[in-house]
């Protein structure tokens, strides 16, 4: 059993996809970030840098990690799935793709919806600065998926899960779709997936599905 310590933002959705694509038993402990609940000390105790998402692994001495990205990797080695330990070409790409999504899509994704959704019109330069590198990031993500059905390769990966939730606030980016064919083929893809729909409302929230066929 998997103690899983989130919120409903994309760094929490990347494990909440992971935890029901891989059927794993998890209970879900809601860390409500605008409460500023993640800097309750018995958070601190197994997320020592305040952020979500963080997991207990009860089956596993009661092993705590936190950080999203390790977290996933963590996930993929305890179930045996999403990440092909048997074809190293396969693995590195994962490898690569999903350090591409930390050091570059979820940070840079972050500071647009900083600057353009919650704090617009403080600052041109920063909006500016950083809606231009997510469009470049996206133009990064369609020439890939241009290649192939998913990030890393043609299989559904940790990758891809880590990459999702944040093309999922397009709409908070100021980001059309349209203009990235490929993308938008791959998120309606993995929006289509059982899991997808379940692990969006861990925990439960009242944010809609971003569709980018609906207005």
């Amino acid at each position: 059993m998997i103690d899983f310590y989130t919120w409903f933002t994309p760094n929490g959705r990347k494990v909440s996809l992971m935890l029901e694509e891989t059927g794993l038993d998890y209970t879900t402990f809601p860390i409500n970030i605008n409460n500023k609940e993640q800097f309750q000390p018995h958070f601190l105790a197994i997320s020592p840098n305040n952020r979500i998402p963080a997991i207990i692994d009860r089956d596993n001495n009661n092993y705590s990690l936190f950080e999203s990205g390790a977290i996933l990797l963590y996930l993929a080695e305890k179930s045996g799935q999403f990440l092909n330990m048997n074809n190293r070409e396969v693995y590195w790409r994962t490898m690569e793709w999903l350090m591409w999504q930390m050091g570059g899509v979820g940070p840079m994704f972050g500071q647009v919806h900083h600057f353009t959704k919650y704090n617009k019109g403080t600052s041109e330069y920063s909006e500016n600065r950083y809606q231009n590198e997510a469009k470049r990031l996206y133009g990064v993500m369609n020439k890939r998926l241009g290649e192939g059905q998913f990030i890393a390769s043609g299989e559904y990966s940790i990758a891809d899960m880590a990459i999702w939730p944040w093309v999922a606030r397009f709409n908070w980016q100021e980001i059309n779709l349209n203009e990235f064919e490929n993308v938008k083929r791959w998120y309606k893809e993995i929006l289509a997936r059982p899991a997808v729909k379940r692990a969006w409302n861990v925990p439960e929230n009242e944010q809609p599905l971003p569709d980018p066929d609906v207005p």
